[in-house]
């Protein structure tokens, strides 16, 4: 049990590395793709620094959504977690590092950039996912070991966003030399936490068709894939609509998008325990209900303070559902198929990153950011109001799981 725990912060301490890292170029995603040379060049991708910036943070998360399921097939496959996080994570550093060093180029076409920003992706989404599956094979109850991921997640992404509007002050590049600077950290830190992936091996096929057999698990994917929607629609329209609206700089909005991030990590550990003991359903459809309103409510704010109100309403309704949502993929997923379920909720997240990025930027692109606010409002309250029957009918249908239970209550 000591050593579970040990691993146990160690892991939550990797998560938070991977996410901090990532987080931090997001308040000055514009600053920083216009010193990559978005501002010099021709490209389709690049024709205002709105669409530069939506495609330097699409690139990551279309390498998330190919290589997530590569990388959990090959853990389960194996046997083994460590030696692909490790690769992932040093991989992952040289990606960060190869953009920095395209600045001191100059002669990189942004294509060029954004291929770099898709072999970053492709790396960093491995190092994430299984340290993720990892916490996953712990015992001690799934609502709380997500619980702990998803308090490294909200403290990586609460303090990710702040510290690097601080970085990208002092300089544009300062972000990517510390996010690859991380990564090195997160190869070595990895390496002292028990290998604990099921050796019972089996054929991807075999693993893959196990999966498939378990239709439940859409219902974790699709409350992930809205979820993470709304966090990608945040992280490029929301930070760009702080800026515009409120005339912040990147240091202020990185604060900011903290008002949602600070409560996220604080109470997502007691959200997992709680959903241990009463269930996954209430706080997950409740939340997502809430969740949705909470999106509308800070796009019609009209002032600073309204806004950062409404940003830690939506904080703490994002901490009531996360960590359900995690938990009900382990309570489903049998132990040797833990790599490929986490890859799948990771894939359907990433999905719903790249459609707040997409979605979002379009729609604010073209009609305004009041109406892409409603857009993606109304489409996490449409989503979770469709949802939410076929939610509660499997739930009933569920026989033999008591409410909370770590076998699969959903």
């Amino acid at each position: 049990m000591h050593s579970s725990r040990r691993d146990r912060i160690v892991l939550a301490a990797v998560v938070f590395a991977v996410l901090f890292s990532q987080l931090l170029l997001y308040p000055g995603v514009e600053i920083l793709v216009a010193e990559l040379g978005a501002d010099a060049t021709d490209s389709p991708f690049a024709t205002t620094a709105l669409s530069a910036s939506m495609w330097f943070l699409v690139a990551e998360f279309v390498a998330y959504v190919a290589f997530v399921g590569v990388w959990g097939i090959a853990s389960d496959v194996a046997g083994r977690r460590i030696p692909f996080i490790v690769a992932g994570a040093l991989a992952g550093a040289v990606g960060y590092a190869g953009l920095a060093a395209t600045s001191l180029l100059g002669s990189i076409p942004f294509e060029g950039i954004l291929l770099v920003r898709l072999l970053q992706g492709a790396m960093t989404v491995g190092a994430f996912s299984l340290t993720i599956t990892m916490l996953m094979d712990l015992d001690g109850g799934h609502g709380k070991n997500m619980g702990v991921a998803g308090i490294a997640i909200g403290f990586g992404a609460a303090l990710g966003a702040p510290v690097g509007g601080q970085l990208t002050e002092l300089h544009p590049i300062a972000p990517l030399l510390a996010a690859a600077g991380l990564l090195v950290c997160v190869g070595l830190l990895v390496s002292i936490v028990e290998d604990r992936a099921p050796s019972d091996r089996r054929t991807a096929r075999a693993i893959l068709e196990r999966v498939r057999r378990r239709p439940t698990l859409t219902i974790p994917y699709a409350f992930g894939f809205v979820d993470r929607l709304t966090a990608g629609f945040f992280g490029l329209v929301g930070t760009l609509y702080f800026q515009d609206v409120f005339g912040l700089g990147a240091g202020e909005t990185g604060l900011l998008l903290a008002c949602f991030f600070a409560p996220f990590a604080l109470l997502q550990y007691p959200m997992g325990v709680l959903s241990d003991r009463i269930g996954r359903t209430i706080p997950i459809v409740l939340g997502s209900m809430l969740y949705g309103v909470g999106i509308l409510a800070v796009g019609t704010s009209p002032t600073v303070l309204a806004a950062a109100a409404a940003m830690v309403a939506v904080g703490v309704l994002g901490a009531l559902v996360a960590p359900a949502t995690m938990a009900l993929v382990t309570d489903i997923a049998d132990e040797t198929e833990r790599g490929v379920a986490m890859a799948g909720f990771n894939l359907a997240g990433s999905l719903g990153f790249l459609g707040g990025f997409l979605v979002g930027g379009t729609v604010a692109d073209a009609y305004g950011y009041g109406t892409a606010f409603l857009v993606v409002g109304g489409l996490e309250i449409a989503i979770a109001l469709v949802a939410v029957p076929v939610f509660v009918r499997l739930s009933l249908a569920s026989t033999g799981l008591s409410v909370g239970s770590d076998e699969g209550d959903v």
